[in-house]
């Protein structure tokens, strides 16, 4: 499916320049005197950092599949460097910068193999090999009335898909066997407005679910445990508007509001579950389409809020776009008003970039420390009621009139479209491994990029 440096050919060869292989390096042309008084044994420490260094640069400067072929040219010079290639602290050291990988898959018992597995795998996005399943959506189970549910938002984890319902639910799915887990149904009240319980965001993880809707309720569930989601958070819709997109990470929970002057941030540490601060202007123009999203099924997105890997949140509107650091909330980072409007429902960011698309079909993928402009790529026929995106660390994908579209943000290269037809699309998600579309016949598109 792909083409890629094994292990064995990561560990790189002697390649005719390691003299003895004993470690000591020899420049190609040096007398015997010279070289013996020049010869003389790397630290493994100083080896280990220079093979980092020029990995995560080649990845900086021509792409992340570069990192692996500047691996295999530096342990080619001689036994002793080709040895570092044994440290498993240094493949877990460029997992984490190129790859942004915490921990190991469990199928995996080396950095090295981690390491390999995603390189693989962001090759089969580059070259279009996937395999391609579809999910049903409301199982036979599902006892509520299915009639008029929608999906709203899609979440990945390594190992489960989540996919948010209208009514307020939420349907997981066991990636790997492409079944139905759980649907997990929220604690209900009097609700304000007819899709006030609509799920507008999710975070997933292996572990558990925890899912916001319009009104502002914030549930947790724990995945494998039969107990039923946990209202972590209540809604104060009156006060705060319409919780319009929820996301968050292993340390912040984060929602963007409209509704309501000057709250449009909330920001909660995960692990308390504590909110630590509200406010932010970003939706205040949008306040009368937030308080119309509890009773009327729009098609356009009042704003997007996103998480990146450098604990920022890059939240927008049709309009401009914030940047703040979740640690220090009142300060900002970036913002920016565009001239033509944004696309919301294809803003998204994963790692150190985002993406936003004008109405234009102009995409501009941006570094989120400096907004500075990484690369610009064109799409046709973009507008803000038909056209949804997604990225992850380095591709974008761009759904219309049931086409999803690919390209490479690293240099705005067009790769390929997929080759199923989706029909329209409710939610389009991806990670470093999965792109998900929900369509509107309820249908579940799953595209696996995985290295086999």
């Amino acid at each position: 499916m792909s083409t890629s440096p094994s292990s064995s050919e990561v560990g790189g060869r002697d390649g005719g320049r390691g003299g003895d292989g004993g470690g000591e390096f020899e420049g190609p042309s040096i007398s015997r005197s010279r070289r013996r008084f020049g010869n003389r044994v790397w630290p493994a420490p100083f080896l280990e950092a220079l093979a980092a260094q020029v990995s995560i640069d080649a990845s900086r400067s021509t792409g992340r599949l570069s990192a692996a072929p500047a691996l295999c040219s530096l342990f080619q010079v001689c036994s002793t460097w080709r040895a570092v290639s044994r440290s498993d602290l240094l493949w877990q050291n460029l997992t984490r910068r190129i790859w942004n990988r915490e921990q190991l898959l469990l199928t995996h018992n080396t950095w090295a193999e981690e390491f390999i597995y995603w390189h693989r795998t962001a090759n089969n996005f580059r070259l279009h090999g996937y395999a391609y399943a579809t999910l049903q959506l409301l199982p036979a189970d599902y006892n509520n009335n299915n009639e008029g549910i929608s999906c709203t938002r899609l979440a990945l984890s390594d190992h489960y898909l989540a996919a948010g319902l209208s009514n307020g639910s939420v349907c997981l799915f066991h990636v790997p066997n492409r079944l139905h887990v759980s649907t997990f149904h929220p604690h209900h009240r009097d609700r304000l407005g007819r899709f006030s319980s609509s799920v507008s965001g999710i975070i997933l993880s292996d572990t558990q679910v925890v899912f916001a809707s319009l009104d502002g309720d914030i549930h947790v569930a724990m995945i494998n445990y039969p107990n039923p989601p946990r209202r972590a958070h209540p809604g104060e819709v009156v006060n705060d508007g319409a919780l319009v997109d929820f996301t968050g990470s292993n340390r912040w929970w984060v929602g963007l509001y409209a509704g309501v002057p000057g709250r449009a941030f909330h920001v909660w540490n995960s692990e308390t579950e504590e909110l630590v601060f509200v406010g932010g202007s970003l939706t205040d123009p949008e306040a009368v389409m937030g308080w119309h999203l509890l009773t009327d099924q729009l098609t356009e997105f009042v704003g997007r809020i996103r998480v990146t890997s450098h604990e920022a949140a890059v939240g927008c509107t049709s309009l401009r776009v914030v940047v703040f650091d979740l640690r220090n909330p009142d300060i900002i980072l970036g913002e920016e008003v565009f001239q033509r409007e944004i696309v919301v429902g294809c803003v998204d960011a994963s790692g150190q970039s985002f993406m936003v698309v004008d109405n234009r079909g102009s995409a501009s993928v941006r570094l989120v420390g400096t907004l500075e402009e990484v690369c610009r790529f064109t799409m046709r026929g973009a507008s803000q009621r038909d056209v949804l995106g997604c990225m992850n660390g380095g591709y974008a994908m761009l759904c219309t009139a049931g086409v999803i579209r690919v390209w490479n943000i690293e240099n705005g290269e067009y790769l390929y479209s997929l080759r199923e037809r989706i029909g329209d699309a409710n939610a389009l998600v991806a990670d470093e491994r999965h792109v998900a579309a929900c369509s509107r016949d309820t249908t579940i598109h799953l595209w696996d990029f995985g290295a086999q």
